[in-house]
C-alpha cells in the first residue's frame, strides 16, 4: 500500500525522551518496517500518565504501533507538534544536537517538508532563535 499511495503527511509528536512517534530510543533509522510494534520504555509510558491518556502507570499498555522512523520520512509532508516545558529539553535535543537514534526526532531534519510546532516554553532551551 506504502509503495502505490504514499503518505501524504505525516501528523506525528515529539516525546519528553526525544521519542518521535512511539520511535523510543535508541530508534531503528534503518528498518524496512513501515509499521513497528514497539516496546515502551517507562520514560514513555510515564509520559502518557502526565499527558492524562491513562490514569496510572499500570494502565498504560506495555506495547504500541509505531509508524517507523523510515516510514515517517517518506510522507510528502510532516507537521510534528511539540508542546509543554516537559519538552524542552527534547526539542534542543531535536533541533541543535546530532542527529541520532538516541534522539529520534532528530531524524526530522533530514526531511525537506517537516513543519515543527512549539510553544514558547517547549522552545525556552533552543539556543539558535
Amino acid at each position: 500500500l506504502f509503495d502505490t499511495h504514499p503518505i501524504d503527511v505525516a501528523c506525528i509528536g515529539i516525546g519528553e525522551n526525544g521519542h518521535l512517534a512511539f520511535n523510543d530510543p535508541p530508534a531503528d533509522f534503518d528498518t524496512d518496517a513501515r509499521i513497528l510494534v514497539v516496546d515502551l520504555d517507562e520514560a514513555c509510558r510515564k509520559q502518557q500518565v502526565g499527558e492524562g491518556h491513562f490514569p496510572d502507570l499500570d494502565a498504560v499498555p506495555p506495547q504500541a504501533l509505531s509508524m517507523s522512523i523510515p516510514a515517517i520520512l517518506s510522507a510528502r509532508a510532516i507537521s510534528c507538534v511539540a508542546p509543554d516545558a516537559r519538552k524542552a529539553a527534547a526539542v534542543q535535543c531535536a533541533l541543535e544536537g546530532p542527529i541520532t537514534p538516541t534522539c529520534p526526532a532528530s531524524a526530522l531534519r533530514k526531511h525537506h517538508h517537516c513543519r515543527l510546532f512549539l510553544d514558547p516554553a517547549s522552545a525556552a532551551q533552543l539556543t539558535l532563535r
